[in-house]
């Protein structure tokens, strides 16, 4: 077996492992919550931006046979995948580490933090204040003559996709971060788009929220604010240096032997 086989071999053992120890990670977080507050407990605060919103005495319905058993557990399986993606984010950094050079390994430890931080700040902007006000407004268009008793699991859909989309916007500033980094776009670029980036952030709050236009702007107004945090923030990344862009254009063997002298 030659050198590259057994190095692509054990990269693939190597990535085993970490997959297996995330997967560990979030089953241990899993378990526990199953123990306390238990999945019901979890459902029942996901689903209190809503229950709020109904009428006095109304509760949510579920139609399926084994659906309140299967969607808390859908939900607790989520808020343990949120609370272990440190460690899974880790896992990664760990797996992609080793094949960077040093000046991007220097940004990769505050570009992951960032990225938790922001996708959890999604997440929580979504359910505290995008949830209430977009189902107080929703309601208020509800007729008289009936009844809203919504199902737990369409419910938890929305909310999954919602938490996703809030999430990834809240990225935006990590995304320019690393494109500047990278050498793909410039500050002087990132301006001239600024009004294309408006246009696409609501698109895209139009295609991913509900039609109504509290949680519409509430998705895209963050975003383009958000874009103009991650041009500022931009400022204090350079672009990578000359010699690493050349050595992309290098021999291999001359590439290899300057990756090892950066790495170490």
């Amino acid at each position: 077996m030659s050198d590259q086989q057994e190095s692509f071999i054990s990269h693939l053992v190597e990535l085993r492992d970490r997959l297996v120890r995330a997967l560990i990670a979030i089953g241990i977080v899993f378990l526990g919550l199953c123990l306390y507050p238990g999945p019901g407990a979890i459902y029942d605060l996901m689903a209190l931006p809503l229950t709020e919103t109904l009428p006095e005495g109304t509760k949510m319905v579920a139609i399926g046979v084994v659906t309140p058993f299967m969607v808390p557990i859908k939900v607790t399986m989520l808020v343990a995948f949120v609370i272990a993606l440190p460690f899974v984010l880790y896992q990664v950094w760990a797996f992609v580490a080793p094949g960077l050079y040093a000046h991007e390994k220097r940004v990769g430890v505050p570009l992951i933090v960032a990225s938790t931080v922001l996708f959890l700040l999604g997440m929580a902007f979504c359910y505290f204040f995008v949830f209430g006000q977009a189902f107080k407004f929703i309601a208020s268009f509800a007729p008289k003559s009936i009844t809203p008793a919504p199902d737990i699991e369409a419910y938890v859909s929305f909310v999954m996709t919602m938490f996703l989309a809030f999430g990834v916007s809240f990225e935006v500033p990590v995304a320019l971060v690393v494109l500047v980094k990278l050498g793909l776009v410039t500050i002087e670029k990132l301006k001239e788009w600024r009004s294309y980036f408006v246009v696409f952030a609501f698109i895209i709050a139009a295609i991913v929220t509900p039609p109504d236009v509290v949680s519409q702007l509430a998705l895209a107004i963050p975003m383009c604010l958000l874009y103009e945090l991650g041009i500022i923030f931009a400022r204090f990344v350079s672009a990578p240096p000359k010699e690493a862009a050349a050595d992309a254009w290098a021999p291999a063997g001359e590439a290899d032997e300057k990756r090892i002298e950066d790495r170490s």
